[in-house]
């Protein structure tokens, strides 16, 4: 374990890091020589595992060859590259790819350039608006801060923040209309009609929404019609639809894109992660025909930019990466392994007496816990569940994503579940052993 007292300010002082020294694939090695099975590729973002060589090896050449150059005078064989690979790993859905160096400089790409769409195409407008949904994360920067839902992230940074509206997210588990699916109406969607009326379609550009939540509730998704629903309404009231497949995209959810479980196609679409598998900082916004072209008719001019966006060290590692997403069946690796893993997690729920929910898609799985399974009451705030679940994983040689404030910003325990996409079904069951021993020690230290 490393103690807080070199240099470095780290962003919690409560904790006692342990120091990695070493990664190879699912597993990471702290300096101690105790090994850790990464359940959740780091962020859910690790999306390869660690130590790949033949990324190592295009990091190298590309090094010595080429590392940066600024996109405001240059391009370079890496970021076209680059660019047409993940048009086509879309389906052709898309046009283009503005990229950046992740996925905060991702959401704040998607709210300029709704607010620039609408200018460009109208020349005057006070379409500026974003609308996202509570409960939801989409970045710490300002920007990004401003669409996220999660309280708990936004309370210190309050005065800060754009003055953008939310709506209630599709939480099925917990109704925020206390209702059930099909008899609710699917009104989560419907709300979204509400809000526009009551701020006035003239002044919002864009809904952005993850069509599989992240962190902030754990690979909650909707029902079959919702995002139909959303479309339509966004088509009607001329709102650009945006969806942050930071943490979905490039596999992640058992499709190429989580956009293909629901049938539509965003205007937007926001991506990281994934697409560089953490060995390089990259991100970017796909748009659509209709955007680009309006901006190639108009001023041609996208007046934004990042020093290191689109630089081709970045840009030829995720060139790599789609490779062997697509060389190495890793899609399909992530649906089938993905199936398996949920329906094993059922079985660890059903007999658990904490664990009240499971849910996902693919190899973004969530769980949460609750201290009572028929009342869904969740556990006093002050037990940090989280927190206790989190450190049992390490002393069981796993690592997980956990969280709170699913419930009025504060209450409300769980963890997401995202092993990296290459993982093999001997390792899931090596993730499916440390994960049952640490459930079972919370359950004896808590109940």
């Amino acid at each position: 374990m490393h103690k807080t007292e070199d240099k470095v300010f780290y962003r919690n002082y409560k904790w006692t890091y342990p120091k990695i020294v070493r990664g190879k694939g699912v597993y990471l090695y702290e300096d101690n020589g105790k090994e850790y099975l990464d359940a959740c590729s780091g962020a859910v973002s690790a999306n390869l595992g660690h130590g790949n060589e033949e990324i190592a090896e295009v990091l190298f050449n590309q090094a010595k060859t080429l590392a940066f150059t600024h996109l405001s005078m240059f391009t370079t064989n890496p970021i076209i590259e680059l660019a047409q690979k993940v048009i086509d790993f879309s389906g052709n859905k898309y046009a283009g790819v503005y990229f950046v160096s992740g996925g905060s400089e991702a959401a704040d790409t998607a709210i300029k350039l709704a607010r620039q769409y609408y200018l460009e195409r109208d020349k005057v407008t006070s379409k500026h608006k974003i609308i996202s949904r509570w409960r939801s994360f989409h970045g710490n920067t300002i920007g990004a801060m401003s669409l996220s839902g999660k309280t708990g992230l936004r309370r210190k940074y309050d005065p800060l923040l754009l003055d953008f509206p939310h709506i209630e997210p599709c939480y099925c588990y917990r109704c925020p209309f206390e209702s059930i699916y099909p008899e609710c109406k699917v009104k989560c969607a419907l709300e979204l009609e509400k809000v526009i009326n009551r701020v006035g379609a003239e002044n919002i550009a864009g809904f952005i929404v993850e069509p599989i939540v992240g962190s902030s509730l754990s690979a909650a998704y909707p029902p079959a019609e919702y995002f139909k629903i959303i479309r339509e309404i966004c088509d009607r009231y001329d709102i650009l639809l945006i969806f942050d497949e930071v943490m979905s995209g490039f596999g992640r959810s058992g499709k190429n894109f989580a956009m293909d479980y629901w049938g539509v196609v965003p205007d937007l679409t926001m991506i990281a992660k994934g697409i560089g598998g953490c060995y390089s900082p990259l991100g970017g916004v796909m748009v659509t025909e209709r955007i680009l072209e309006t901006f190639k008719k108009g001023s041609g001019k996208f007046v934004h930019g990042y020093t290191c966006a689109g630089n081709p060290l970045s840009c030829a590692v995720g060139s790599k990466v789609i490779d062997i997403i697509v060389r190495d069946r890793l899609v399909e690796n992530s649906f089938n392994l993905g199936q398996y893993l949920i329906e094993m997690l059922k079985e660890l729920a059903a007999q658990s007496n904490i664990i009240g929910d499971v849910r996902g898609k693919g190899l973004l799985l969530g769980l949460e816990f609750v201290q009572d399974k028929k009342t869904k009451e969740p556990f006093p705030v002050e037990k940090k569940v989280h927190e206790l679940i989190k450190i049992l994983g390490l002393q069981n040689g796993i690592v997980l994503y956990t969280g709170d404030g699913l419930i009025q910003g504060n209450q409300g325990d769980h963890t997401l579940i995202g092993p990296p996409l290459n993982i093999s079904k001997k390792e899931i069951n090596i993730l499916l052993e440390r994960l049952k021993a640490t459930i079972k020690k919370a359950e004896e230290m808590l109940l």
